[in-house]
């Protein structure tokens, strides 16, 4: 079973998410430019989200290069010396997951529930005695820590320690047993139209600048764009099951917050300059039993645009867009394998093959997602 979800959201003036020049990301599709929100801002922001944590009754995972100063945190806190605990912290994290730096950092950001970051402090503790040092300056045993890792490794395998790492999986290069595969799929969000890239030309003043003085304190420029966004994800079901060792009341709540935390989550990106609090106007989720999924990017393959005859906005033309090109769609290869449908939208646009699919609000939208869910599974 799979769960599908469609939004499409206008943001005004904004810059989301910046490229390495920090002008918005953008990129081309059906020839024309258009601005782009990365997959990684949204995964991000929907993690993050409070409603994600929330409604799972869960905490989420934590993504860092930093866990070894962490670690020893936690083993100082219990009583250890700070220099032993760092070595052991440092030398069990680079046996187990990744190499570590000078300054104590792994050379690569480690993706771990705060629940497998207590049970690795548990079983050091547990091992503190083989593990430890025993004169300043040495390094922990190697026998020991090898063991540990042994044994560390065959607890983590295959199962993730946050409802967020089922989701969104985790790769470690070093350490293959610890990969986790994604039970999502996160498309890069592109605008429904052309974009264009405006230039924004600030100064600032200095509070105690003398008045004979003028000019302003400083001056820059800052790229934005205003852009209605098509935004597409997708959710495996048997795979978040798995990810969460067949826990499949936990996978239902982890289904409805990251529902609630995709259509609710909105990048960070220059909000204190900008504050672009935009709401999606349009969401669409669909739950297959079976058959392949479909992205409903090429509905916007021709840019939709303003014509000022028709006193239409980009978003009644991205919903029409959207509703013409599920249309053709069904019509094509038909709907066999898809349970259920739910659709909500604000305005009026001239949508006709959706209809029948939309629901009041939001909270409809949820419920028949979970309805679907529970019906594919018997009931239970």
């Amino acid at each position: 079973m799979k769960i599908e979800l469609h939004i499409l959201q206008n943001f005004a003036p904004s810059c989301l998410n910046r490229d390495d020049t920090n002008a918005p990301k953008d990129c081309e599709f059906g020839g024309c430019r258009r601005a782009r929100i990365s997959s990684q801002c949204i995964k991000r922001a929907t993690r993050r989200h409070p409603l994600f944590a929330e409604t799972v009754g869960s905490e989420i995972g934590v993504r860092s290069r930093r866990l070894i100063d962490e670690l020893a945190d936690q083993l100082v806190a219990d009583g250890k010396a700070e220099e032993a605990a760092t070595a052991v912290a440092s030398a069990v994290m680079a046996a187990f997951a990744s190499k570590v730096g000078k300054d104590n950092r792994t050379a690569v950001g480690l993706y771990l529930g705060s629940g497998e970051i207590a049970r690795i402090k548990e079983v050091i503790i547990e091992k503190w005695d083989d593990l430890a040092p025993q004169a300043d300056g040495e390094k922990p045993d190697s026998k020991a820590i090898a063991a540990l890792k042994k044994q560390l490794t065959k607890e983590f395998r295959d199962v993730a320690g946050a409802a967020d790492i089922a989701l969104f999986g985790r790769m470690v290069a070093e350490n293959a047993d610890l990969n986790i595969d994604a039970a999502c799929q996160v498309a890069h969000a592109i605008s429904t139209h052309k974009a264009a890239m405006e230039m924004d030309f600030f100064t600032a003043v200095d509070d105690l600048q003398p008045d004979e003085e003028p000019g302003a304190g400083m001056m820059g420029t800052v790229e934005f764009n205003s852009s209605c966004f098509y935004r597409y994800a997708m959710l495996d079901l048997p795979q978040l099951e798995a990810n969460l060792s067949g826990d499949a009341e936990l996978a239902g709540r982890t289904v409805d917050g990251f529902l609630r935390a995709s259509v609710a989550a909105i990048p960070t990106g220059k909000q204190n300059s900008m504050a672009a609090q935009n709401p999606p106007s349009f969401v669409m989720a669909i739950v297959r039993e079976s058959g392949a999924p479909w992205s409903l990017a090429n509905a916007f393959e021709h840019p939709v645009s303003v014509n000022g005859r028709d006193n239409k906005g980009l978003m009644q033309k991205s919903i029409e867009a959207l509703d013409g090109y599920w249309g053709e769609l069904v019509s094509m290869y038909g709907a066999d394998g898809i349970t259920a449908i739910a659709a909500c939208w604000m305005g009026e646009p001239d949508v006709t093959v959706l209809n029948e699919h939309k629901v009041d609000d939001v909270e409809a939208m949820y419920s028949a997602v979970s309805e679907a869910i529970c019906a594919g599974d018997g009931g239970e």
